[in-house]
């Protein structure tokens, strides 16, 4: 192993200790840490495991090392979900893949059949790609200026080093392999060093998933504008109410962000700035379902339209399929719209025979 080569794993090895540190350390405040953390961890293990000395050493010492980074495909798409969707929750299925995909790097160093590491092979581009997809899909609704630029940047450079990797894996010239691990310790030590500039600044916190009062807090920065919206930025504050809160456009089919700018004639970046910086939301439909799903939780609970359909409550609250609509429902309340329905309607039956009871 040359000396730049060892200068590089050791430089990455310290970074993403330093970063795993921080994860742990922050992930009271920033839910999505934690998986930064074992994102990192899976790096340094990787560092470690890619060798060239240890390439081809089979001691016991290094097979978790070897599971830890043959499954960072699994962490990536884990940590990826974390950070980029506003709406996750952590459970037991979020680590499903993760699971799977441990047990198929067990199976495959077990066997060490060409079959399994095929499985292996494939299971890692389907995380990654999935990883990837979990980034970039939420970019144009991200209200979230910094965070969207890193969804680009990172899905970058995740395809820089799978694409390096794959056509490293079908060269078999000594030489080249030698430098092809050079390459993939240079490539993991860049997205490191970028994460941790990102990572160890206060504005980057509140960009990479965490909630942006709590991680500024934490940081010891105000989270939120101090100064009040000068007379432009009223106005135009003023007219986005209007057109939600009166003139319902939210019920407009397909609506996004780029129709409510032109609707306002403001430049997109301004209302993505607005809504996050002022109405505090960090996603433009999950701002925009909001509004939705009060009108069809207004809808059920009342007796005059026990009779209209879930079905025609969600489309006439501007949701394009039932399906989007339940989900979106149930994550809101804990209940389906029929059971919410159910229980609304129950109540106000109650509450206008409790009158008669007590006057018998």
């Amino acid at each position: 192993m040359s000396t730049f080569d060892a200068a590089l794993r050791g430089g990455g090895i310290v970074i993403f200790l330093l970063l795993a540190y921080i994860g742990w350390r922050d992930a009271r405040h920033i839910p999505a840490a934690r998986y930064g953390a074992l994102l990192v961890i899976c790096g340094a293990a990787y560092l470690v495991e890619s060798a060239p000395p240890l390439v081809y050493d089979n001691s016991a010492w290094l097979a978790p090392l070897r599971v830890l980074s043959i499954s960072t495909a699994a962490v990536f798409l884990l940590w990826s979900t974390a950070t980029f969707d506003d709406s996750f929750r952590p459970s037991w299925r979020a680590w499903l893949p993760l699971v799977a995909m441990v047990a198929v790097v067990v199976w495959a160093m077990a066997s060490n059949s060409g079959p399994a590491w095929r499985a292996v092979e494939i299971a890692e581009l389907t995380l990654v790609a999935l990883g990837v997809w979990r980034a970039v899909s939420g970019t144009s609704a991200d209200l979230v200026e910094g965070r969207r630029r890193f969804r680009v940047v990172l899905a970058l450079g995740v395809g820089i080093f799978m694409g390096a990797f794959t056509i490293v894996a079908a060269i078999t010239s000594a030489p080249v392999q030698g430098l092809g691990s050079t390459i993939g310790a240079a490539t993991v030590l860049a997205l490191g060093v970028a994460t941790a500039v990102l990572r160890l600044s206060a504005r980057a916190q509140s960009t990479l998933g965490a909630d942006p009062r709590e991680a500024n807090q934490a940081a010891g920065v105000p989270a939120e504008p101090t100064d009040p919206p000068d007379g432009e930025e009223r106005v135009v504050l003023d007219r986005l109410l209007h057109l939600i809160e009166v003139e319902r456009i939210y019920r407009q089919e397909g609506l996004g962000i780029a129709a409510l700018a032109e609707r306002l004639r403001v430049p997109e970046y301004r209302l993505r700035r607005l809504i996050n910086r002022r109405l505090g939301h960090r996603n433009f439909n999950s701002f925009i379902n909001g509004y939705r799903l009060a009108e069809a939780m207004s809808a059920l609970s009342d007796p005059d339209q026990a009779q209209v359909s879930v079905l025609t409550i969600a489309l006439d609250a501007g949701f394009q399929s039932i399906g989007p609509f339940n989900r979106a429902f149930k994550a809101k309340t804990g209940l389906t719209p029929t059971d919410f329905r159910r229980t609304a309607l129950d109540r106000a039956t109650s509450a206008e025979a409790s009158p008669i009871s007590k006057s018998a």
